[in-house]
């Protein structure tokens, strides 16, 4: 088996985007994706299989099981002059060579729907207590100005994008297709819809499209309290282990 993309609907769009989000830090690349597909009402029309995705499947509520695939929907914008292509999936590849294989099966679906622009989206660990920042960095310039106009930042010299997020970024640039990545600043072990929240006010200037957050605002509640319920068990644990300290020390102060 080699990584493949079932298309189920032929679909004529028009000047379409692609935006990529896979599972990753924070999982915001996730979140915004199926943000974008759930709030405009995107319909699927292709699914990407590899043999690079994890060995196991996915067993739903019926009983039933699936193998771990990328999906691929698509939503037709008629107030504006771009279509878009949203893609995502339950995990990126596991090697190397399969990161860069599924990313040429992306850029091949990509090119044979003209797609000239791909935005792919992603986490930036970061420790922030503020609202978080969106890092961009981008292969065209106009592209990087209408982030940075949307008040994204610049990414610093050096850094790496790893896994699709930034393979694609790099392998576009010989498709001829422009690109620009969006990482939204995370802490990245847990799933980060304010994160997400950050990008998408990005992504919809840059894009020039109107998206409703206030679902995503519920998201965000939820989360906050899950992270502060976090930080109160850490403190205990951390008073309780000073005090099995202090209870060892006056004991071996005792018996000396």
């Amino acid at each position: 088996m080699k990584t493949t993309v079932n298309e189920r609907v032929k679909v004529e769009l028009k000047n379409p985007v692609l935006i990529e989000g896979l599972p990753g830090l924070g999982m915001v690349g996730r979140i915004v994706t199926r943000y974008l597909t759930k709030q405009l009402n995107a319909k699927k029309f292709a699914e990407l299989y590899s043999p690079h995705f994890p060995y196991y499947v996915i067993v739903n509520k019926k009983g039933s099981v699936r193998l771990l695939h990328g999906d691929f929907y698509f939503w037709k914008n008629e107030a504006g002059e771009n279509d878009l292509i949203l893609f995502t999936g339950d995990s990126q590849a596991q090697t190397i060579e399969g990161q860069y294989e599924v990313a040429s099966s992306i850029l091949d679906f990509a090119e044979s729907h003209n797609v000239k622009t791909i935005v792919t989206i992603g986490g930036y660990r970061k420790e922030t207590e503020e609202k978080p920042k969106v890092v961009t960095t981008s292969t065209s310039p106009k592209l990087l100005k209408n982030a940075l106009q949307a008040e994204a930042v610049t990414s610093g010299a050096g850094a790496p994008i790893v896994g699709i997020a930034g393979l694609l970024l790099g392998m576009a640039k010989f498709r001829g297709i422009e690109a620009l990545c969006l990482l939204g600043e995370t802490r990245g072990y847990l799933p980060d819809p304010s994160a997400a929240k950050s990008v998408l006010d990005v992504l919809q200037k840059t894009l020039g499209i109107k998206i409703d957050l206030a679902e995503l605002d519920k998201e965000i509640e939820k989360s906050e309290k899950l992270v502060e319920r976090m930080r109160e068990i850490e403190q205990r644990r951390e008073s309780y282990s000073r005090a099995m300290r202090r209870v060892e020390e006056e004991r071996v102060t005792y018996i000396s």
